[in-house]
Formats: structure tokens, C-alpha cells, sequence
């Protein structure tokens, strides 16, 4: 369906969609920070660890070759997935966490995985983007 298209609208969409990433990771930070400062308490600022940490896996153990959604024997993508998985699952386990202990509010607590959410879908995005065959990927 992209082929069809003429190359100027076809810049325009794509042009679209990395802005539709932006105002994503954009909207995402804006609730991490609002998650704090609402509350004047900054321990929720601890999941910013994980989502540094997320990535890294990735950047370090994945070929180009493999795909993290199809399965592998290769030992260092199953260690992949299993870092990744980890801090994925500590993403939210932190701020639960807090909540639990009586650190942070409920408030704190929906902004904090309102927030993760956005992440997740910004990185479906990128992901589909990145899937479509075209000769516009940016990663």
C-alpha cells in the first residue's frame, strides 16, 4: 500500500509518525515528573533506573540477525529476553512497590504506570515502524 503512494506523501506520513513517537515519549516523561512533583515525594524517580536499564540487553546481547518475538536456542537471546523481561517486570514492580511500603500515593502510584503504559505503546510503535517494509526505518 506504501509503494503506491508518492514519495512526498510518503516522507509526510512517515514525518507523522516520528512525531507521534515524540508527543508518546514526550507525554511519558511529563507524567514520570508530574508523578513526583504533584506529590512532592521523588522516589517514583526510581523506575527511570529501569527504563534506562531495559534497553540495555538489547544494545548488548542481540544480533542483528534474531528476533526478540521469534524463539531461539541461542543462549544470549534467551538471556535477552530474560534481562529484559526482568527489568520490564521491575518497571512496574517499583512503584507497587512504594505504594505498598506507604512511600508514594495512589496518585503517584496511576501516574507512575500511566506512564509505563505510554512507554509501551511508544515502543509498539517504534517496533511497527520499524517492521514496515519500506525504505524509511530509522533505527
Amino acid at each position: 500500500m506504501m509503494a503506491d503512494l508518492p514519495g512526498y506523501l510518503r516522507t509526510c506520513l512517515h514525518t507523522g509518525k516520528l512525531a507521534l513517537l515524540a508527543i508518546l515519549v514526550s507525554g511519558g516523561i511529563v507524567l514520570q515528573i508530574l508523578a513526583c512533583a504533584l506529590y512532592n515525594n521523588w522516589w517514583p524517580m526510581l523506575t527511570v533506573i529501569m527504563y534506562v536499564l531495559l534497553p540495555m540487553p538489547l544494545l548488548f546481547f542481540m544480533g542483528s540477525d534474531a528476533s526478540l518475538l521469534s524463539e531461539s536456542d541461542n543462549g544470549w537471546v534467551n538471556a535477552t529476553k530474560f534481562l529484559t523481561g526482568a527489568a520490564a517486570v521491575g518497571s512496574i514492580a517499583i512503584p507497587v512497590i512504594l505504594k505498598h511500603a506507604g512511600i508514594i500515593c495512589w496518585g503517584a502510584l496511576a501516574m507512575e504506570l500511566s506512564s509505563y503504559f505510554i512507554f509501551v505503546v511508544a515502543i509498539m510503535c517504534c517496533i511497527r515502524m520499524n517492521d514496515d517494509n519500506d525504505s524509511y526505518s530509522f533505527l
